[in-house]
């Protein structure tokens, strides 16, 4: 190992991202600069916030707040930049060590002079009106989401994640409210209105993990095995919640558990509640203390698929990992953000496995986590997992597919590299090194390259800091040896499809089938090397499947022939080859997507595994909608009807026949087939053992008035009247302009959603767009692309850090036209100076509209 080399890469990091700081205060401008970052950590540290907040009951009203910041400056002699994103109509009174300043405000940084300030400590007090776009305020709730940059949209900070604090919080709010924060409730006093809530001083945690959560919730505490926990919640179906909660402080506690186990510290802070919030912007978020939820997310309805309630356990346990990984030990600057997810989703992944012990773990995984990192890495604007950073007001697009599903597979190659307990001592070393503190991926990439051989520094250069995938093939070879018969073997390939010559040093699972003896075998491979001997004679086997334990990253070869074997297949082969197969039909390598979907009908009518059966039908869906032609949709159409509904009648498991039903629903076009999802939705038709919930209904009503769009009106009038949940029924109102079958009303709707007011309720837009740009009002909507990606920018600045995304996703996704496809790549081509991370993200959402456009061409 070159251990000048580690410490050359080691200090080359260091100068990029913040260890040495700076000595002079940089330049004012929006946002959180990394120079700004760096200068303040190098001069300021033993920060504590006290931090008063006065909620009314009214909405409209505004949150008078004031702030107390105390810390430790180094040494005088430079102004210091405090945080605030709002108006300085905002600032009511600012005083520092005890004298009345006047406040400059420039660029979203409140300017606190130098000659005011001390060596040692110093305590700044600003009364202000607190900003509300980070505060999710609603009619009879908020909660606060401040990641990656927005605490500083709520209240002036030092907003850096590297900069820990001790957050002392107080909040006067209505007197029928709870509340729960980061710390347990000191005390608590009541006056005729309102109640004033005092909490505890939190540990040192960064500041996009402050949080508190208060409203209208029904609050339930539980003692489980002596841990208490408190959760939130504002579900009126009491029979679900009922139904659900022993489940949700159960998964709770036993992740708890592994995670104190497997990284022997005990749960590092004060107390462990929860809040489930309607319309919450993520499945979760990691708010030390204080996790919040969506809570369909928890909730499941009655009957969940294996695949949901799989999904609810690892919610919890990434979650709760996140305890541990993130907030114990953060990331130095989100440029490393993707740090503390891989980590949170990698345990995750362990957590759930004894829970659920009738589950094919690896297949688990290898459905979570290749199809959706695939869907970026195959694309132009593919990303590397770590990514650089100059400002954090673009943090929010360090998100996505790549961090959450990419970076787990890297790790678990990493883990493979490195030896599974060498790896956990490693991670251990890690946490207990920085606990309460900072790190960066070299930080932990310098304690496990102790326990191996392995040139972990090369090895993390392409897969964490390049994006892309490699593509495999096998090449057939032959060498003549002088007095020998012929030697004949199988090479596999390994290329860089970007021919820069990189190489994923991973190890590759291969099955081979003989038919001639019916035989099958697996070799598992590493490789390293462009070319690999996979083995000499033992791989002249016919037909072989590649990544045939799903633990490999790439593009195999894959044929619709080997599907024949199906029933011979363990099943996480049986993911791997359907993942192949469709990736290949992607890259147009010989696998045509109406072959692709008559096979996967064919398939669906015998496969029992419900992992693999969801896996399938979203096949089934996708390729339906994205990549056949009218006319082979058309053809198609009755058969695909008649299969899924025919497996639905067929299903004995309640949450099999839901899971077939929600394909039928969806896939369904003709006349007589359409009747039957508005006999079920209007309740004259009963199918026994389908169980269907308020939201079931509510999704159908959608469907239902696309699909009979002169009949719209009526559907959705009825179905508004029936919605008991006033959440929901207040986020149908807001869709039903989206499910009208007038166009003007469809247009007057989109124009609204350029106000960013008619954007708070994040989840809202994502469904009503799904509805504008469903499949079948691709003509009529098309015209809407162009102003979407106009009003990017300003998403990426109101928005939450998956909206940008998922707005294009949504808005994108169905398209295939010419006129689509060049839409996009003028608005791109037009702007050679375009953002680029923003760039990136529309490359990557467009990508499908690409690859239709030619499949279909």
């Amino acid at each position: 190992m070159n251990y000048s080399s580690l410490r050359n890469y080691i200090l080359t990091i260091s100068l990029i991202f913040g260890t040495l700081g700076c000595s002079t205060s940089p330049n004012i401008e929006p946002g959180v600069s990394l120079k700004l970052a760096q200068f303040r950590k190098a001069n300021i540290s033993d920060i504590t916030y006290e931090l008063y907040f006065n909620i009314p009951a009214e909405q409209s009203d505004s949150i008078e707040a004031q702030a107390t910041i105390s810390f430790e400056l180094k040494e005088n002699g430079q102004d210091i930049q405090l945080d605030f994103r709002e108006s300085k109509h905002h600032l009511k009174s600012l005083s520092i060590n005890g004298e009345d300043v006047e406040i400059n405000f420039e660029y979203e940084h409140i300017i606190l002079p130098d000659q005011f300030l001390f060596a040692g400590k110093n305590t700044v007090d600003i009364d202000f009106i607190a900003g509300e776009s980070s505060l999710n305020r609603n009619p009879d709730y908020l909660y606060t989401l401040f990641v990656p940059d927005r605490a500083r949209t709520a209240f002036p900070l030092f907003d850096q994640p590297d900069l820990k604090a001790v957050y002392d919080l107080t909040l006067e709010i209505p007197k029928d409210w709870e509340a729960i924060a980061n710390a347990p409730i000191n005390y608590e006093h009541a006056s005729d209105s309102s109640k004033t809530l005092n909490f505890a001083p939190t540990e040192l945690i960064s500041s996009y993990l402050f949080s508190f959560v208060a409203g209208d919730f029904e609050k339930v505490t539980r003692s489980v095995d002596d841990v208490e926990m408190t959760m939130l919640h504002r579900e009126s179906d009491q029979k679900k919640v009922e139904r659900n909660l022993d489940d949700i402080f159960r998964l709770h506690k036993a992740s708890l558990d592994w995670l104190e186990d497997y990284t022997r510290i005990e749960y590092p802070f004060q107390k462990f509640d929860f809040a489930l919030i309607p319309s919450f912007q993520y499945g979760g978020m990691e708010h030390v203390g204080a996790i919040q939820y969506r809570a369909s997310s928890l909730f499941m309805d009655e009957d969940p698929s294996d695949s949901q309630l799989l999904s609810r356990a690892s919610l919890i346990a990434h979650e709760t990992a996140h305890m541990w990984f993130g907030d114990l030990v953060t990331m130095e600057w989100f440029n490393d953000v993707w740090t503390k997810e891989v980590f949170a989703n990698f345990m995750a992944a362990k957590i759930v496995n004894p829970g659920f012990p009738e589950i094919d773990h690896d297949l688990n995984f290898l459905l979570r986590h290749h199809p959706s990192a695939y869907s970026v890495d195959r694309t132009e604007g593919a990303n590397p997992i770590r990514q650089n950073l100059d400002n954090l007001n673009e943090a929010g697009q360090m998100y996505g597919a790549i961090i959450y599903n990419k970076a787990p597979i890297m790790m678990r190659q990493l883990e493979l590299l490195v030896g599974e307990e060498p790896f956990k001592e490693g991670m251990q070393e890690y946490l207990s090194t920085y606990s309460f503190d900072n790190a960066k991926w070299p930080d932990l990439i310098k304690i496990l390259d102790q326990q191996t051989d392995q040139d972990l520094i090369a090895w993390s250069d392409v897969w964490v800091s390049t994006p892309g995938r490699p593509h495999f093939s096998v090449e057939f070879k032959e060498d003549d040896l002088p007095g020998r018969e012929p030697l004949r073997y199988d090479i596999l390939v390994q290329t860089d499809p970007a021919g820069k010559e990189r190489v994923w040093s991973q190890q590759v699972g291969i099955w081979t089938i003989s038919p001639q003896d019916s035989s099958f075998k697996f070799f598992d491979i590493l490789s390293d090397e462009p070319t690999t001997f996979a083995t000499l004679n033992e791989l002249q086997a016919e037909t072989k499947v590649f990544n045939a334990n799903g633990r490999a990253y790439g593009l195999f070869p894959a044929d619709l022939e080997t599907l024949q074997y199906w029933e011979n297949m363990r099943n996480v082969r049986k993911g791997s080859h359907l993942i192949n197969l469709y990736e290949n039909m992607l890259e147009q390598n010989d696998v045509e997507p109406i072959g692709l979907y008559n096979k996967l009908l064919n398939l669906i009518q015998v496969e029992e595994n419900q992992l693999l059966q969801d896996q399938i039908l979203g096949y089934i869906e996708t390729i339906y909608w994205r990549f056949l032609t009218d006319d082979q949709r058309n053809d198609i159409m009755e058969e695909t009807e008649g299969i899924l509904w025919d497996m639905v009648m067929e299903q004995s498991e309640s949450s099999k026949k839901k899971l077939f039903f929600n394909a039928f629903r969806d896939i369904t076009m003709s006349a007589s087939e359409i009747q039957k999802v508005y006999d079920i939705w209007s309740g004259d038709l009963e199918i026994e053992g389908l169980n269907l919930s308020e939201s079931d209904f509510i999704s159908m009503a959608g469907n239902l008035a696309l699909k009979i769009p002169e009949q719209a009106s009526k559907i959705v009038s009825v179905q508004s009247e029936q919605i008991e949940n006033e959440d929901r029924k207040r986020r149908f109102e807001f869709i039903r302009p989206a499910l009208s079958n007038d166009q003007t009303v469809r247009d007057a709707f989109f124009e609204s959603l350029k106000d960013e007011e008619n954007r708070q309720v994040e989840s809202w837009v994502l469904g009503a767009l799904g509805y504008l740009h469903h499949p079948l009002r691709i003509e009529e909507s098309e015209k809407y692309i162009l102003p979407s990606l106009e009003l990017l920018q300003e998403i990426q600045v109101t928005g939450d850090i998956f909206f940008p995304k998922r707005w294009l996703d949504v808005t994108l996704g169905n398209y295939s036209s010419d006129s689509a496809v060049e839409t996009v790549r003028t608005f791109l081509a037009e702007r050679p100076n375009y953002n680029k991370q923003l760039r990136m993200k529309i490359l990557q959402a467009a990508d499908g509209m690409f690859r239709a456009n030619r499949i279909k061409s």
